[in-house]
């Protein structure tokens, strides 16, 4: 039974994946580390904060097992868009037997080197939210923009994946990562992000999303989050692979959900 992110705006997520950084069994190691530091947070399991983590694919039987019974969601790094004869693709439907509850789609990483466009996109979308997954939706700028204008770039990546069904969107997490941040030595400013996700929710709640889930990833750790004002959370990456850091970005999202600091995506607006 796959466990899907559950969809509330107070909740804030933070979330790794390992990409291919690591072999099979150190990611097993890195997995076992990872479940102890949120066991050592039982405030967890009030599912104010769900941490998810996304390791590649031939880990994913072993990591269910590892997770179950924890409050962290398994992810799958990406998907093909439907079952039958695609060599080499990963359906949805088996990734949701496997007990994945999310699937990062649409990474700017599968845009530029695996030629995916947003129709196959929108495919794979489709697909995950047919099976009961969570698409982790991808979306960023390339260059850096006025924040309005990187807003109006990625609304457009957002409508081309749900094919202008927002009845699809409200069941994304939206990755807010521009590309021009992804490994750089440090992330875009707390206020340029703040300022995009700003115009980015102002343009969602013209389609009745006011809730919905936007999470930052771009070189992000710790520190970031009590700067970002609107987000949902964060998208870890290479940080986070020593699973100590990871548990420091749970202190601080926990921290950030009793603290009286803004927490709700709303009041980004």
């Amino acid at each position: 039974m796959n466990r899907s992110v559950p969809y509330n705006a107070d909740t804030v997520l933070v979330g790794v994946s390992t990409k291919m950084y690591m072999g099979y069994a150190h990611s097993l190691e890195w997995l076992e580390q990872l479940v102890a530091e949120v066991d050592a947070r039982p405030a967890l399991a009030a599912g104010r904060v769900v941490p998810f983590v996304i390791p590649s694919f031939p880990v994913l039987p072993a990591a269910a097992r590892m997770v179950e019974g924890t409050p962290l969601v398994l992810g799958g790094q990406n998907c093909g868009w439907s079952d039958g004869p695609w060599t080499g693709e990963v359906s949805p439907s088996m990734l949701a037997e496997l007990g994945v509850g999310l699937v990062e789609i649409g990474h700017a990483e599968r845009r530029r080197h695996f030629a995916e466009d947003e129709a196959m996109i929108a495919l794979k979308v489709s697909a995950a939210v047919d099976v009961g997954l969570t698409p982790l939706l991808c979306v960023g700028e390339s260059e850096i923009l006025e924040p309005e204008a990187a807003a109006e770039t990625v609304f457009g990546q957002v409508k081309a994946a749900v094919s202008g069904d927002w009845s699809v969107a409200s069941q994304l997490v939206i990755a807010y990562e521009p590309v021009w941040a992804i490994g750089a030595p440090e992330p875009a400013s707390a206020s340029y992000v703040s300022l995009v996700v700003r115009a980015l929710r102002a343009s969602l709640d013209r389609h009745g999303l006011s809730g919905m889930r936007i999470i930052y990833g771009g070189s992000a750790k710790p520190g970031l989050l009590p700067q970002l004002d609107g987000v949902s959370g964060l998208f870890l990456g290479r940080f986070a692979h020593d699973a100590a850091n990871f548990g420091r970005v749970l202190d601080e999202a926990l921290s950030f959900c009793t603290a009286d600091a803004p927490k709700t995506p709303s009041k980004g607006h």
